[in-house]
């Protein structure tokens, strides 16, 4: 055994611990500036060289952004939103190998109204992101997000548009780019700077109480999220543009998939994850930045200055359990921190997914928030169905407390009696279908947490309102029409 005094005259030995080499793993030369993953270790030079080449490559693979189209870029003042339009200004530099030929425009979305922020507060972030826009020389944007509750009901349908090119139309256009010479210029141009609107105070408190009438932070990330998209797509529709870039990166994805299979989007996630979402068609959602982890953009940010704007969000300071977007979060990035292998399995298991082609048209077939195909029409042996059953089970009420109730609860009273008391129950039963019956599952859930559904936006209450009439026109005339006209509707 060990002694107090006893003297050790033997030399300590010293565990070796293994260490990633210095050396670039690609040009075997300069030393290793970053380390990405285990054994990619790259210098500066050639790190830039790889992130260029990742985003050049990711747009080349899909031939979804053709020539001379103009491409619109949401920028929310992030890192991955903030890296996106480096690349894109890099793609466009006189020193580019080979320049994007596409023409961008820059959109921000200010959302410091949602998150009760005071108007001094607003006008700085704003100031300092359209310092970083007139830097680029594009034309840029910056939309309040009160405009929201002014978009018309075009917002939430899907506009006929080139979704499917045919397989030799990218080709074409870019020999056509080629014979041209270039000659017409894909370049930034005389920068556009559109002033935001004033923002109404009326509007302000009237998008709090929107938001405020989700009751739990979970439906108020996917109002937010969805009222966002409609106003990111009007407004690439108002401005002509075909295309339009989100900067969502394979971290962001990962959490993403995960929190929609757990809000109930399982059917949309082909949509909500893929590099195009072809949801709107004529406006087609990009994700260019699905190939880069947040460790990446966050190395390029850094060693490339690359500035960004910190924007508050809905879910800043708030504990991990405060809803399932951030709960999820939370779970990926500690995850990460064990096993490195965690969001790239994630992102794999995520580009397998493809989008269902059904035939929903842009009427009452899809989703009136989302705009995605309705999941709701199962068999009846089906998860959702045994669902909708226990929901009716569990609000319906017994025989004795519809014969009690007062009349202040009842919608008529017919011949001095409650129209409860007949066989027929509640005449409210013979109203139209509620709005829920207009929106896929996981919107059902959300739009189930508000208080009251009158506080959603004009756009959307008018197009329910739209859909319910002609669902009813066309259960009145059903009787009328051919088999097949019946079924098309």
């Amino acid at each position: 055994m060990c002694q107090v005094e006893e003297e050790y005259h033997g030399p300590l030995l010293r565990e070796e611990l293994p260490s990633v080499s210095r050396q670039c793993v690609k040009c075997k030369e300069a030393s290793a500036a970053v380390v990405i993953r285990a054994g990619d270790a790259y210098c500066r030079g050639c790190f830039k060289d790889y992130f260029i080449h990742k985003f050049r490559a990711v747009l080349g693979k899909n031939r979804l952004i053709f020539p001379e189209e103009k491409v619109l870029l949401a920028v929310s003042g992030g890192p991955s939103s903030c890296s996106m339009l480096s690349q894109v200004q890099e793609g466009l530099s006189q020193n580019a190998h080979k320049k994007l030929r596409f023409l961008p425009g820059i959109v921000y979305i200010d959302e410091g109204g949602a998150v009760g922020q005071s108007a001094e507060h607003r006008r700085r972030t704003v100031e300092e992101l359209r310092a970083v826009f007139r830097a680029t020389g594009l034309p840029f944007l910056m939309v309040p997000l009160e405009q929201v509750l002014d978009l018309p009901s075009s917002a939430v349908l899907s506009a006929p548009g080139a979704s499917e090119q045919e397989a030799g139309a990218y080709k074409a256009a870019v020999d056509h780019f080629l014979l041209s010479d270039g000659s017409s210029g894909v370049t930034a141009g005389q920068q556009q700077e559109t002033p935001p609107p004033e923002v109404q105070e009326a509007h302000t408190h009237s998008l709090q109480r929107l938001l405020g009438s989700a009751g739990t932070l979970t439906a108020r990330e996917e109002l937010l999220s969805i009222l966002r998209q409609h106003l990111l797509v009007h407004t690439a529709r108002s401005a002509g543009y075909s295309k339009l870039m989100l900067g969502d990166s394979c971290t962001r994805l990962a959490v993403k998939l995960l929190s929609s299979i757990s809000l109930g989007r399982g059917a949309q996630l082909a949509h909500d994850t893929g590099f195009s979402d072809s949801r709107y068609g004529d406006t087609i959602l990009v994700r260019p930045m699905r190939d880069y982890s947040a460790k990446e953009i966050a190395y390029y940010n850094r060693m490339f200055s690359v500035p960004s704007v910190f924007t508050a969000g809905l879910d800043t300071k708030t504990a991990d359990k405060s809803s399932i977007q951030h709960l999820t979060e939370s779970f990926v990035i500690k995850l990460q921190a064990d096993f490195p292998s965690t969001v790239s399995t994630i992102y794999r298991t995520s580009e397998k997914l493809q989008s269902c082609k059904g035939s929903a048209s842009a009427g009452g077939d899809r989703c009136l928030l989302c705009v995605c195909a309705l999941d709701t029409a199962a068999e009846n042996a089906s998860a959702f169905s045994a669902t909708l059953i226990s929901e009716q089970l569990s609000q319906k009420k017994s025989p004795g407390e519809s014969r009690q109730a007062p009349a202040s609860q009842c919608c008529s009273i017919v011949g001095g009696e409650l129209c409860g008391n007949g066989a027929r129950g509640c005449c409210s039963s013979a109203k139209a279908p509620p709005l829920r019956s207009l929106l896929c599952y996981s919107c059902q859930l959300t739009i189930k947490d508000m208080a009251s559904e009158e506080v959603l936006p004009q756009y959307i209450l008018s197009e329910a309102e739209r859909r319910l009439r002609r669902s009813q026109l066309r259960e009145e005339i059903r009787g009328f029409l051919l088999e097949g006209e019946a079924d098309e509707g």
